[in-house]
């Protein structure tokens, strides 16, 4: 679920917003419960866009 792979990239130092992103309709309209969003801007570096690869490695090999 978008929420527990959330909470597993907030225990690695990774924010990013699970829900429905005020989308509800069209979540239900594809009948998809949540998504997980990350969202970059001008500032971030690639170190940081590795971490969150790292970390969606990481919260996968957890949650198959």
């Amino acid at each position: 679920h978008a929420h527990d792979l959330a909470t597993l990239l907030d225990l690695e130092g990774v924010a990013v917003r699970s829900g429905h992103h005020c989308a509800h309709p069209l979540m239900q309209f594809y009948g998809v419960p949540a998504t997980c969003r990350a969202s970059f801007a001008f500032y971030n570096t690639f170190a940081e866009a590795d971490a969150l690869v790292a970390a969606v490695h990481k919260a996968r090999s957890l949650l198959a």
